[in-house]
């Protein structure tokens, strides 16, 4: 089973994410990550899709998706050609006598302490997912209270398909 990256560009309506999120339900197809936000022109939101599947079901859905009224256009972000990020945000248990431990290992991955309580170390870090994976494999020795993924987001690399939207 293959994975795909898609980043999709659509009108900035009420409902547009109702209508990508169905299209894949109603054909039974699974969202592997998905994150939306507006772009710099407000009318235009950016998607970015991940889906499983073999070749036939990944065009499909990439077929699908560009006859949705609300859909500009939709590029496929090969892993060479892109960028692609996902934000992480870990609570750990740890006592004052843990916590440099912790925040030396959220050094080694630049990750950024966000929040310190007494008991407690909020850690934010961006990359990609097998470096989270790696981060979050490290600290299995400490209590992770909470866990949160924004999920894949990317650009495609350089200037050359960038669509100019009027």
């Amino acid at each position: 089973m293959k994975q795909r990256v898609l980043s999709i560009l659509v009108d900035n309506t009420a409902g547009v994410l109702s209508r990508v999120a169905g299209l894949f339900s109603r054909r039974g197809y699974n969202i592997d990550s998905i994150t939306a936000g507006v772009t710099a022109d407000p009318k235009f939101t950016r998607m970015t899709v991940v889906a499983s599947g073999d070749e036939l079901i990944l065009e499909q859905i990439t077929n699908q998706l560009s006859k949705l009224v609300d859909v500009l256009d939709i590029k496929v972000l090969e892993p060479e050609k892109s960028v692609n990020r996902e934000l992480l945000l870990v609570k750990v248990a740890a006592t004052v006598e843990e916590r440099q431990n912790v925040i030396s290992i959220a050094n080694v991955f630049r990750a950024n302490i966000v929040d310190i309580g007494q008991k407690s170390l909020v850690i934010e870090l961006t990359g990609t997912r097998n470096k989270l994976e790696a981060f979050i494999s490290l600290l299995e020795g400490y209590e992770i209270l909470e866990l949160a993924r924004t999920g894949l987001t990317g650009l495609s690399r350089g200037a050359d398909d960038v669509r100019f939207l009027k």
